[in-house]
């Protein structure tokens, strides 16, 4: 049994989703990896399946009715993370624009040096990104100055989706009081375990675009962290009830 439980949502994700699942289980530590699908067309739930007979015990799959939006997947995810007593939870990406070597680095911050949160950060050694037009990434960049300069959380990444929560975070946040679904809710998250006080790290990676399938970033999503964040800032910040 481990300790700690990789969550990565999927959506039309067949090029990508075997090649990542084999990644994590390479690692030199035993990570488990729970894939939460919402119903791809394109056959990526089949694909899981068909690894989890290899893999019975550290892979698992929690299948949606279709496609609910990536903050609702997380969520389950956690809920379903923490009813499994898992100590460390990850969020991270299908498309190898997270590294997966880079999971025993976030898991070192918490588990090991002190850290709540670590999280897998483009900025915080400058501007590491790979294969990005460079209009998105002055975007991505200036989206989190905007971020810190509204809330005045001093974090360099604040939309990143690459992270390790300790169970203590998801235990104490009131899941049910995170509204948003695309990039606002990477921030809300980071932004809550930040007013309940909790240290969180930045640990430098490099973020390599994806190379195959379709990328669900939309104006829809960047609209929604930009004016998101000026309700995050006047949001009363509560803890779960049974924390």
């Amino acid at each position: 049994m481990t300790d700690s439980i990789v969550i990565i949502p999927t959506y039309n994700e067949k090029e990508n989703i075997e090649l990542i699942i084999r990644k994590v289980f390479s690692l030199d530590f035993p990570f488990h990896v729970l894939i939460v699908e919402d119903n791809s067309p394109d056959g990526t739930s089949a694909i899981v399946r068909r690894l989890m007979s290899e893999f019975p015990d550290r892979l698992f799959m929690e299948e949606r009715k279709g496609k609910l939006g990536l903050g609702t997947a997380y969520i389950h995810g956690f809920r379903w993370a923490l009813t499994h007593q898992y100590q460390y939870v990850f969020e991270m990406d299908a498309d190898f624009s997270h590294n997966p070597e880079d999971l025993i680095r976030l898991r070192e911050a918490v588990a090991h040096k002190g850290a709540d949160v670590a999280i897998g950060s483009r900025y915080i050694t400058g501007v590491n990104v790979v294969n990005w037009p460079m209009g998105r990434v002055l975007m991505s960049y200036y989206a989190s100055a905007y971020v810190r300069f509204i809330t005045g959380m001093t974090i360099r990444d604040t939309t990143a989706g690459f992270k390790c929560y300790s169970a203590r975070v998801l235990q104490t946040i009131d899941l049910n009081n995170i509204s948003f679904v695309g990039y606002a809710f990477q921030i809300e998250m980071k932004y809550t375990a930040w007013k309940l006080g909790f240290n969180i790290v930045e640990v430098p990676i490099i973020f390599t675009d994806r190379t195959q399938g379709q990328s669900k970033m939309s104006k829809g999503i960047f609209k929604e962290a930009i004016f998101g964040v000026i309700k995050l800032r006047f949001k009363k910040i509560r803890k779960a009830s049974l924390a």
